[in-house]
């Protein structure tokens, strides 16, 4: 291990500036998801070639070190649950789960509470499905449709929609944000949640009231049919996550059940179908599966050079030194603030905490802060900037389907600002209150 080096840290701010860099290129030239023309895996490749020549010895013996940190056990683990996170995601889809879910939703909901159902709704559905992107590009399409049939504002109604999503991003076992934060900090997904959604809850409430209020005077129509055997993949996956089951059997459980369903009520769903979707699941996740190998390899050259520790050594130096509550507020508002600094730059909350998971877990240890605490951190303020970046993909998702300007949309993101007000009140306030794990 050498010792605390700056230098180490070079190639990740190579990464950043051909990530960042390109992206506020192609926003200036007017392209659409500028950030997103030139992918975070091609983008980390000269960042890659930077660590090797930077290293030392033999060269057979660095790229040994990266390969051992692609190899890395939390990595792989990652992957095979991204696999199967995105087939899940896939099949259910396809068999109807999310129109179902949707319409099933909205059918029942009172018209006074139009815009609270719909959060509620998109938050389940993001909440069992694992992506906020996918939510998205699922339910905004309704919201604009609600704006167009009712007086309720085109904005308010798309913003609720990606304040859901970004709910369902935060908390979802099957989230890849909710799979790197307890990977990178060492606790279990279950006992996060707990955590993460005590946080959560207050913001979540407060969101209903506003948005209660807002839509008190509206009225709605039913969207269309559904069949409520639809939504039992759904169930079963938040179901058996909640219950502490293993999460890869969860996911292959829901791809079963949800093929199952596929088989028996939609005409021209075969085996061969149910085949091809579990492959589409896949190829959804190549960009997010590709990074994270990549990042694990830099992460493991970073650190052997002492990268992470001199990151470390410059943060605990600005932040307040001290024992017991001091102590701890510091050391979670130091990780708060790397994990949102990070994912300012990079326009990605799974890549954000991917990058500074090592570094909070260093903070963590350093200042007696629980891993499932620094897990749900991570995780909030990673969704929180992410939900209200004008140039992060949902937010450009979002008013692509409803043709807005980015800038009209973050201001009524309600969900995320709220959020990240109730996390900086848990940090100050210590809460919720952990019994140590026995």
């Amino acid at each position: 291990m050498s010792k605390p080096s700056p230098l180490a840290l070079a190639p990740l701010a190579l990464f950043l500036l051909f990530f960042v860099g390109s992206g506020l290129w192609y926003q200036a030239a007017g392209v659409e998801f500028a950030f997103y023309q030139i992918s975070a895996p091609v983008a980390i490749l000269p960042a890659i070639v930077l660590a090797v020549a930077l290293a030392t010895g033999p060269l057979n013996e660095r790229i040994q070190t990266f390969i051992r940190g692609v190899g890395d056990d939390t990595i792989i683990t990652m992957v095979l649950i991204y696999l199967l996170a995105g087939a899940f995601a896939s099949v259910a889809k396809a068999v109807g789960g999310v129109d179902a879910t949707v319409n099933f939703g909205l059918s029942v909901i009172p018209p006074a509470l139009v815009l609270p159902g719909l959060f509620l709704i998109t938050a389940f559905v993001a909440t069992a499905m694992g992506t906020s992107m996918g939510t998205i590009a699922a339910i905004a399409p309704i919201a604009v449709g609600l704006a167009e049939s009712t007086d309720l504002s085109l904005v308010l109604t798309t913003a609720t929609v990606v304040g859901g999503a970004m709910f369902g991003d935060n908390l979802s076992i099957i989230s890849d944000t909710t799979i790197a934060a307890t990977r990178t900090q060492g606790c279990a997904m279950r006992d996060k949640f707990r955590v993460n959604f005590r946080i959560a809850l207050p913001a979540a409430l407060l969101t209903l009231v506003w948005l209660w209020w807002q839509s008190s005077a509206a009225t709605v129509q039913v969207p269309g049919s559904y069949e409520l055997l639809r939504i039992l993949p759904y169930l079963a996956v938040l179901v058996l996550a909640v219950l502490g089951v293993n999460v890869m059997l969860v996911l292959l459980v829901g791809i079963l059940l949800a093929g199952g369903i596929g088989l028996a009520l939609q005409s021209g769903f075969g085996v061969a179908q149910w085949a091809k979707e579990i492959y589409a699941g896949y190829g959804s996740m190549q960009e997010i599966l590709i990074l994270s190998l990549l990042i694990g390899g830099l992460g493991a050259m970073m650190k052997t050079q002492g990268g992470l520790d001199w990151v470390a050594a410059q943060i605990d130096r600005i932040s307040r030194r001290g024992r017991g509550a001091t102590g701890r507020r510091s050391g979670e508002l130091s990780i708060s603030a790397a994990v949102a600094l990070t994912n300012v730059c990079t326009a990605n909350n799974t890549v954000a905490i991917l990058i500074a998971g090592s570094l909070a877990r260093d903070i963590a240890e350093r200042h007696g802060v629980d891993a499932r605490r620094s897990a749900s951190l991570i995780d909030i303020f990673s969704c929180v900037v992410q939900g209200v970046l004008p140039y992060g993909a949902q937010v450009l998702l979002a008013c692509s389907i409803a043709k807005l300007s980015p800038l009209q949309l973050i201001g009524s993101i309600h969900y995320c600002w709220l959020l990240g007000i109730a996390a900086l009140v848990a940090i100050a306030l210590g809460y919720p209150r952990l019994r140590k794990p026995a």
